[in-house]
């Protein structure tokens, strides 16, 4: 076992020592040691429960033969971090997790772990550091929220909030309205209950095979999802406990390319949030996968939009996914449309391959997933554009796309966020703009905010079909609307975008994967000549740091090592 390296031979004596003040015996050193690696924070509502889910996790190891060493992961919530400079520090957040895994797994040389996630970079953040370790590994992550619902029965969520502010700011809603969207649109714990950035990597680390079947639609707090933490200690066990298993049920012998593959066609079939792209790129590169983003684009063409969920369908949510089927009935009809669209032949951490899991799967309402015969769409709902302005890709989530695929206006730059809130307040922005958010990627921003409030509201306001927004920033996964993010490179590294000027035309055409500004190639190489990036003044020191590190989009954000 790896952990004999700091429990077995007369010198480890002060190693046991140490361990037996935890309250370890004698017995307890020929047992495997399991890392529980707990992302419990009392402020986001898909996590203040799970010290409760560690302890079920932990009991259940125990009765297992193992024994089992709780650690934390910081969390951000992305919804209470927005609008203001706290949302700098969420990206950034998801490399402290993932060096907080690598840290104590291999400083205490754990041979097995089991993370238990639940919202936005928290769950790729402790994949990619799960990755870095490379030891047998089981996600259960704490499950999504139910969805909230008006006196009437309609269903809302907590994309409906924020378009509400848009809302009221129009005075379409008064005061009142506005509470009472905010008072039950979020009725209790689990991550927010649409296909939002938290349950889109929870039901992509299903498809991967890392996480047992249901881990992505399982409703939080139920007995449910109890019995799925249990099962998922008693796997960890057994694997940790035969030295044949621990070696073949690797992290990394799981996420390889097969499974980089089958979770972004999920993604594509389902509509997911346009942060998994930056997520699944920084996974990739942690899973030694070299995986080109115009492999999307191709994946895209293959895979039909089968399940369009909140906020691209405001009627369904996670729990309706669940009730229809679940990740298991969206992947085997979607291997209905070809036999070589997914990896089945993968392994899975339960045993056997992705074939094995969904074999008796079955959709049981149609009309939440689709027959592969009726789609919402022949294609994916996610695409890659490349162009002048991003030649080094940007990302558009086409399953929120509330208009025209095709779209052509006048640039309307603001160098922040906030600078663009102020600006559609003000009504700045006309129909048929295009509206350019600048100086908000990873390195601009620093931390690459997410634009959930502009985009809401330009949904508030009535001009969801009717403008584009652009930006080296990211979105939330509760944005709709013709909302292109991720653009690379960004403006604070001398991208096209930081070089836009007001006035300019925006071509974008989504079916084509492209996006250009209509300038001369010679007018172009003047601006370059005379671009100056800004650099924001950014408050702490770790901000300054992850500056000087970060990567762009294109490479997922991630932190240069070398």
């Amino acid at each position: 076992m790896r952990s004999d390296e700091v429990k077995k031979g007369w010198h480890r004596a002060p190693h046991r020592s140490l361990l037996r003040a935890t309250g370890l015996k004698d017995e307890d050193f020929d047992k495997p040691f399991i890392g529980v690696a707990n992302s419990f924070i009392e402020i986001i509502p898909g996590h203040f429960f799970l010290n409760k889910y560690a302890e079920i996790v932990k009991d259940e190891i125990r009765k297992n033969g193992c024994v089992p060493f709780e650690f934390n992961t910081i969390g951000v919530d992305d919804g209470i971090a927005m609008g203001h400079d706290g949302m700098l520090y969420s990206l950034p957040s998801r490399e402290i997790i993932a060096n907080s895994i690598e840290t104590v797994m291999n400083a205490h040389k754990l041979d097995a772990l089991i993370c238990i996630p639940n919202c936005d970079k928290i769950t790729p953040g402790m994949v990619m550091g799960a990755l870095r370790v490379n030891v047998p590994t089981i996600f259960v992550t704490g499950g999504p929220m139910r969805a909230g619902h008006l006196p009437d029965g309609t269903p809302i969520d907590l994309a409906t909030v924020f378009e509400g502010v848009g809302k009221f700011e129009k005075g379409e809603i008064d005061e009142e309205k506005l509470y009472q969207l905010e008072c039950l649109a979020c009725p209790g714990g689990g991550s927010c209950s649409g296909m939002f950035t938290a349950n889109s990597m929870n039901t992509l680390i299903e498809a991967m095979g890392i996480a047992l079947k249901g881990n992505g639609t399982i409703l939080a707090l139920t007995p449910e999802r109890e019995e799925l933490l249990r099962k998922a200690a008693r796997r960890i066990c057994e694997i940790a406990k035969d030295e044949k298993l621990t070696q073949e049920y690797k992290i990394k012998n799981i996420i390889n390319e097969k499974a980089i593959h089958n979770a972004f066609v999920v993604d594509m079939a389902m509509g997911g949030s346009s942060n998994t792209v930056l997520h699944m790129m920084a996974i990739a590169k942690e899973a030694d996968v070299d995986f080109d983003l115009h492999k999307l684009n191709e994946i895209a063409r293959h895979t039909s939009h089968i399940a369009k969920i909140s906020p691209s369908l405001q009627t369904v949510h996670m729990e309706d996914i669940h009730r229809a089927g679940g990740m298991s009935a969206v992947m085997k009809e979607i291997s209905r449309r070809s036999d070589t669209i997914l990896y089945l032949d993968n392994p899975v951490i339960e045993g056997g391959t992705v074939a094995d899991r969904i074999k008796d799967a079955e959709v049981k309402d149609p009309s939440v997933i689709h027959p592969i015969e009726n789609p919402y769409s022949e294609v994916g709902g996610l695409a890659i554009l490349f162009g002048n302005l991003a030649e080094e890709g940007c990302v558009i989530k086409t399953a929120g796309i509330t208009g025209s695929r095709k779209f052509r206006g006048k640039a309307v730059c603001f160098d922040s966020q906030q600078e663009a809130i102020e600006g559609i307040t003000s009504g700045k922005v006309k129909e048929g703009d295009v509206v350019v958010i600048r100086y908000e990627g990873p390195k601009g921003g620093p931390g690459m905010q997410e634009m959930l409030a502009p985009t809401s509201l330009i949904m508030g306001m009535g001009l969801g079909d009717k403008v584009a927004l652009i930006t080296d920033g990211r979105f939330s996964g509760a944005t709709r609307g013709l909302s292109i993010g991720h653009v690379s490179p960004e403006a604070a590294e001398g991208g096209m975008i930081g070089l836009l000027k007001d006035g300019d035309i925006i071509e974008i055409d989504v079916d084509n994967f492209s996006i250009n500004v209509d300038l001369p190639q010679e007018e172009i190489e003047k601006r370059k000549k005379e671009f100056k990036p800004i650099k924001k003044e950014v408050p702490g020191k770790w901000l300054k740091q992850y500056r000087m590190l970060v990567t762009n989009a294109s490479n997922g954000a991630v932190l240069k090592a070398e």
